[in-house]
């Protein structure tokens, strides 16, 4: 597996190629990554979505539009995206998507998809569909907007909740092998046990 970080638009938000032999996948779609692929040359199968504030499904129809399926915890709406907060003041428009799978949480949460098998955990507090992707075989979680290094999630927006966040990060983040490598949707990656030692929000 070869893991790629690329980072777009204007909140500055990471998304995360994961090349495989069974096929390419992508972490979020930030904008700009659509044409940061195609000037490598890189074709992705799918892209599975951390959750869908703006800023991480801009070019989402863009990889739609070139077979690209796309994986959610909820179908598109412009509630999810905050839209209908953003849209006016800030100029926020994303190009409408459908989501072609949405992520099964229950009874085991699993997905498979190119050969990777990843464990899914839905920790709201920051977005209401909001979801870890963590791959146990290689030690890493991909924790979106839920952890950051040295931080948490924001809960002032719509669907918010400091204390869903704070639950959902303390029983199913803090929980895992403490030498687990978190990449988040903004800023560097981190650890379980740097995250339980020193984040300040924690």
């Amino acid at each position: 597996m070869r893991l790629t970080l690329f980072t777009g638009g204007i909140c500055e938000t990471n998304g995360y190629l994961v090349e495989t032999p069974d096929g390419n996948l992508l972490i979020d779609a930030p904008e700009g990554v659509s044409d940061w692929l195609a000037q490598r040359g890189a074709r992705v199968d799918h892209v599975l979505l951390t959750h869908q504030h703006f800023d991480h499904v801009l070019d989402a129809a863009a990889l739609q539009a070139k077979g690209t399926k796309l994986h959610a915890l909820e179908e598109y709406s412009t509630a999810l995206t905050l839209e209908n907060l953003f849209g006016g003041g800030m100029g926020v428009a994303v190009p409408p998507y459908r989501i072609d799978r949405r992520l099964p949480l229950s009874p085991e949460p699993a997905l498979s998809v190119c050969g990777l098998d990843f464990t899914l955990y839905h920790i709201p507090g920051h977005a209401p569909d909001s979801v870890v992707f963590h791959l146990p075989a290689l030690e890493l979680a991909f924790s979106g907007d839920t952890l950051f290094a040295g931080s948490v999630g924001r809960t002032d927006l719509p669907g918010g909740s400091q204390q869903l966040l704070l639950d959902g990060i303390a029983r199913d983040l803090l929980t895992l092998p403490p030498q687990t490598k978190l990449l988040p949707g903004h800023g560097p990656g981190t650890t379980v046990e740097r995250e339980k030692r020193s984040n300040p929000y924690l």
